[in-house]
């Protein structure tokens, strides 16, 4: 069996020779600060889903989004994030749009964008990877 340290050693030494050089090293992290995850499941109620979502490593909790389309994921929600201790987080204008098999997603406030995401069905919903926008 390969160990993982060997592998990475190699992958590293390929890449130098190559010229590439690696995009984090040790003590040298991009700052994740402002990367986020959703999971928006169908509930029972047509046109609500149900929220699952995190940033970062520092926040996480429930959500609902309501208001949407009574098929499918694309359409338009009003959704409310929760902590998980139950303390309400956000609320936003959810538009949610699809091409082909990828989805774009943006939260809204009084119709100005404060993030954006992508993402694609999954076995168990809609996965979305987001981001805060700044203006």
């Amino acid at each position: 069996m390969v160990r993982p340290s060997l592998i990475a050693i190699s992958l590293t030494a390929i890449s130098l020779v190559l010229g590439f050089t690696p995009m984090a090293v040790a003590g040298d992290q991009p700052d994740i600060t402002n990367i986020g995850f959703v999971l928006y499941t169908k509930t029972h109620s047509p046109g609500t889903l149900s929220a699952r979502w995190m940033l970062t490593d520092k926040y996480k909790g429930p959500g609902i989004a309501t208001g949407g389309p009574a098929e499918g994921y694309a359409g338009k929600y009003h959704v409310r994030y929760f902590y998980d201790s139950g303390e309400f987080s956000d609320e936003y204008d959810l538009v949610i749009e699809k091409s082909e098999d990828v989805y774009r997603a943006f939260w809204l406030v009084d119709g100005e964008t404060r993030a954006i995401g992508v993402g694609m069905e999954v076995e168990n919903g809609l996965a979305v990877g987001w981001r805060r926008v700044t203006n």
